[in-house]
């Protein structure tokens, strides 16, 4: 654990909560991709199998506990509480060019090959993805309410606080891992359209 890691872990929270406020406040899910949403529950789902295996410690269970149960209800919310305000004709991505590359690539480009790693190596290439579903939806409309900027902005910035956590990590524990390196830079290069427009709009 470090500062960047730690940081990188609230923003991503923060990111989760604000969404999650903004649908339960206004009670729509306006502007809100569900696809991407569908998604970001695949990848956390795939990445914390290990969670009944793999004791790392209170805090890394509390988080991955955390993160599976918020995509699940933001997920619920757009598809069944709140699905007559899910604008389902603008999020109109298809899914299958994501997830037949992604997960040909899990089975391709791997640390070992048994399912947990495969799994896992799926869930980080997807998750470097799992945003554009969401930014293809904010090019089709042409706007974004100022709370879904928000969420964007936070899910940026946990992105480029981790890319510093890989670094510190390198420079202080000689640790690398390639896969998720480079899953996070492409990741964080997605956003930089979009963090531009954030900060001159």
């Amino acid at each position: 654990m470090n500062i960047f890691r730690i940081l990188g872990d609230i923003s991503h929270l923060l990111a989760i909560i604000i969404l999650l406020m903004k649908i339960l406040k206004s009670k729509s899910c306006a502007g809100i991709s569900g696809k991407s949403q569908i998604l970001f529950a695949l990848v956390f789902t795939t990445r914390y199998l290990d969670l009944f295996t793999n004791f790392i410690s209170v805090y890394n269970t509390v988080m991955k506990v955390i993160f599976l149960i918020c995509a699940y209800v933001t997920v619920y919310m757009i598809y069944v509480k709140f699905r007559k305000t899910f604008d389902s004709e603008n999020d109109s991505f298809r899914l299958e060019f994501l997830l037949v590359p992604v997960t040909g690539l899990s089975f391709l480009e791997n640390h070992s090959f048994t399912p947990l790693e495969i799994l896992w190596t799926f869930s980080i290439y997807l998750e470097s993805v799992a945003i554009l579903p969401q930014l293809f939806m904010i090019s089709k409309t042409g706007e974004a309410e100022t709370i879904t900027t928000h969420y964007l902005f936070f899910l940026g910035l946990y992105r480029a606080l981790y890319i510093a956590n890989w670094v510190w990590r390198y420079h202080t524990e000689n640790f690398y891992d390639q896969i998720a390196v480079v899953s996070g830079v492409v990741q964080t290069i997605f956003y930089c359209d979009f963090f531009y427009l954030y900060v001159t709009k």
